[in-house]
């Protein structure tokens, strides 16, 4: 039988080895992601996460470290995730559905010259698929932060950021790390 630290050298293993299976596409749709991102924000526009459960979470601290800052002192810069007001969650699900708590935000927020950032495991969570919808009915420029099939949201995203893993831990810890990159990168291109 493996002992505990036996088992935690094997998470810690599987985790970088995901990591470092990304793909020359991947981390060039990860450069793309952030030259997007810095191109918006210096239009005036704004990057939107949204995301359920782990993925809610991961929402809400890459936004935050958009607006407070990563590693340089900069002005802030404009981001938001549909997953901090709970009063509006909770709203939207009683008056319309869960399946709509994103989508009604997006009508709401989100316009034409922003970033919208879909994370989901699975990719295919109706509530998030219907906000990518919404969103590509508002005009905005679609990124989808996914497992390795991409699920519903790969036909639906201007931009795929597949994860090459099924494993829904491994997918968050990537996810985390691709947002730290690029948040680094956004963060030179907009305040250098």
């Amino acid at each position: 039988m493996a002992s505990s630290a036996e088992k935690i050298r094997r998470h810690l293993e599987e985790s970088a080895r995901v990591k470092q299976s990304f793909s020359h596409e991947l981390v060039g749709r990860i450069a793309e992601f952030a030259e997007k991102s810095a191109t918006t924000l210096r239009g005036g526009g704004k990057i939107v996460f949204f995301g359920n459960g782990g993925s809610a979470a991961d929402a809400l601290h890459l936004a935050a470290e958009l607006v407070v800052k990563l590693h340089a002192d900069r002005p802030g810069l404009a981001a938001l995730a549909l997953t901090s007001n709970p009063s509006v969650l909770t709203a939207a699900g009683n008056d319309y559905g869960f399946e709509r708590i994103f989508s009604r935000q997006i009508e709401s927020l989100v316009a034409a010259q922003d970033v919208l950032v879909a994370l989901s495991t699975s990719g295919t969570s109706p509530n998030i698929v219907r906000g990518i919808e919404t969103g590509r009915a508002r005009g905005a420029y679609l990124v989808a932060f996914t497992g390795e099939t991409g699920g519903a949201l790969a036909g639906k995203v201007d931009l795929l950021l597949n994860v090459p893993s099924e494993d829904s831990q491994r997918i968050q810890e990537a996810h985390i790390t691709i947002g730290h990159i690029a948040c680094s990168l956004i963060e030179q291109l907009v305040a250098p």
